[in-house]
């Protein structure tokens, strides 16, 4: 399960440009909900989503169940649910340990392959952690339980995020494990329907090959040159960019542009997006 869920590098994270669109969850004045990222394995992201209102919380994919306590006892809060993106171990595995840790505590999936589920979801179903809303969107692909959880405060005060697993990746995605490139496209067509400011919380740090790959399809995109740029300029790993960015830099949100289209053949979306993903898959730039 290892060498699947890592196959398309470790990378560092990214730090946005200081703009309102780019605050993280930590520096948004006046909202109730914060996310704190907890790096787990060699290139996993656990993550603690907090109501700061309340000072509890819910662990996604807390694979390393001592990091994320340690987490949440640092920051004060207690953890009241768990969260799962998919089965993959390296997301999922901790589930055992975590239940075992918050008895009373419900975990979130997208099917019974995931460890410890006590509360299965599907598209659309909406729960809640204290005082912040979570909605579930369904993506199928990466695999067929995979679910993104998309996480609003309910002040309004904040623009909102969303945990996306191995889904959608800064300027890339995953790959097809149990679906297929018309699964891919409809899956990222989805999280493109979320406000441009959401935060993207993703699965894994893989954002540098991403980029090199990006450039090799898409070299005149302005949207990477200022992913480059992000890079180069530092690392904050609790602020993450948004689906406006995703949607001007990613290729994989891009097959109608010229450039990707000329790069895959063009065709269909479908098509396009397996003729990109095996670009990818081969990329070794």
């Amino acid at each position: 399960m290892r060498d699947r869920c890592q196959a398309d590098g470790r990378e560092m994270p990214v730090r946005p440009p200081t703009s309102p669109a780019y605050a993280s969850f930590s520096t948004t004045a006046s909202a109730r909900m914060k996310v704190l990222p907890v790096p787990v394995r060699d290139d996993n992201y656990a993550y603690l989503l907090i109501d700061d209102s309340t000072n509890k919380a819910a662990a996604v994919d807390p694979y390393d169940v001592p990091k994320v306590q340690a987490a949440a006892e640092k920051a004060g809060v207690q953890i009241v649910a768990g969260i799962t993106t998919h089965h993959h171990f390296d997301h999922s595995g901790g589930n055992q340990a975590f239940s075992t840790a918050y008895p009373g505590a419900p975990i979130y999936g997208g099917s019974n392959k995931i460890p410890a589920l006590t509360n299965q979801v599907k598209d659309k179903d909406e729960f809640s952690v204290a005082n912040i809303h979570v909605r579930c969107l369904a993506t199928p692909c990466h695999t067929q339980d995979s679910i993104c959880y998309y996480v609003t405060d309910k002040s309004g005060n904040h623009p909102g995020g969303v945990f996306t697993g191995d889904t959608l990746f800064i300027a890339g995605c995953g790959r097809f494990f149990e679906g297929t490139g018309a699964e891919m496209h409809a899956a990222l067509s989805y999280l493109a329907t979320l406000p441009p400011q959401t935060v993207v919380y993703d699965g894994h740090e893989y954002t540098k090959s991403n980029l090199a790959f990006a450039k090799s399809v898409d070299p005149e995109n302005p949207g990477l040159a200022r992913l480059e740029k992000l890079i180069k300029d530092g690392i904050q790993p609790n602020e993450r960019t948004t689906i406006g960015d995703e949607k001007e830099w990613n290729p994989f949100m891009r097959l109608d542009s010229a450039p990707i289209q000329k790069a895959t053949g063009g065709g269909e979306s479908g098509a396009a997006m397996d003729a990109l993903r095996t670009l990818k898959n081969n990329f070794r730039g």
